[in-house]
């Protein structure tokens, strides 16, 4: 799959710069052969390759298709890990789905995103989320946000419709937490009120917020900052995941749980 912004209106149109060159000189593409385009907002064309240069490759247009977005909306918010863990934590999150994946500075963070260091680091894992994307034929995107404290992670739990803090020592499990949580959203939306932060069925644009902790997980001051901005705190199983891939069975459990994986994928 291939990226371009705005998609072309016309029937036919020339794939260049970069992704032209990846397309004709890296995955040597040729005439006839299938190729996939979009804008990385729900957008995208079926296409086929009439020519091929040097950098750039001619299509045809066979098809449009435009996908709302999923809901309810998916936000992971990842602690910085040593090492390239945060970068393959992006790459998985991207693959299963993810709308959102928000940089975090933990009080255990040993890696420090400061300066221009800083600035290249997120990029890294705004190139990974784009190239994840494509590897995964996703229509929509990810957004890599800027890199937030924990203050600014507390005001943003207490903004969103449900948020979950993983925590390996916590008696809750995940498993069944957001499908428990929906039904007595539901029950509230039924009985007359809004359910709780606004529910999901009363908000259908609402967000879930998963919070993932670095290598050596969350402090007791994180935790209760968390819980007090209105974040359950919950436990994924028996054995303690890597930081790496904690996020990436959170969001497989609650996706399943809540039904977005049950419609159309994000390939149309």
């Amino acid at each position: 799959m291939f990226q371009v912004s705005p998609l072309p209106s016309g029937d036919a149109f020339t794939l260049d710069g970069p992704e032209g060159h990846h397309a004709a000189a890296v995955r040597r593409l040729r005439a006839g052969e299938p190729v996939d385009v979009t804008d990385g907002v729900g957008g995208g064309l079926e296409c086929i390759v009439v020519a091929v240069r040097r950098d750039e490759i001619d299509c045809a247009v066979r098809g449009r298709v435009r996908v709302p977005p999923p809901r309810p909306r998916l936000v992971v918010v990842q602690a910085l890990a040593k090492g390239d863990r945060g970068e393959r934590a992006v790459e998985m999150l991207t693959e299963v789905g993810v709308d959102e994946i928000v940089p975090w500075s933990s009080a255990r963070s040993v890696v420090r995103w400061e300066g221009e260091r800083g600035a290249r680091a997120r990029q890294r894992w705004a190139r990974t989320a784009a190239e994840a994307a494509k590897q995964s034929h996703r229509l929509h995107w990810p957004c890599v946000t800027e890199l937030v404290g924990t203050a600014e992670l507390a005001r943003r739990v207490a903004s969103v419709s449900f948020a979950v803090a993983l925590h390996e020592q916590a008696k809750e499990p995940l498993v069944g937490l957001a499908r428990r949580w929906r039904a007595e959203a539901g029950a509230a939306v039924d009985a007359g009120g809004v359910g709780p932060a606004g529910g999901l069925d009363a908000d259908p644009a609402g967000e879930i917020l998963l919070v993932v902790g670095p290598e050596g997980g969350l402090d007791d001051g994180e935790v209760d900052a968390l819980r007090q901005a209105g974040a359950a705190v919950a436990r994924l199983g028996p054995t303690v995941l890597r930081t790496s891939t904690a996020g990436v069975v959170a969001a497989a459990v609650v996706q399943a749980e809540l039904g977005r994986w049950d419609g159309p994928g994000d390939d149309g």
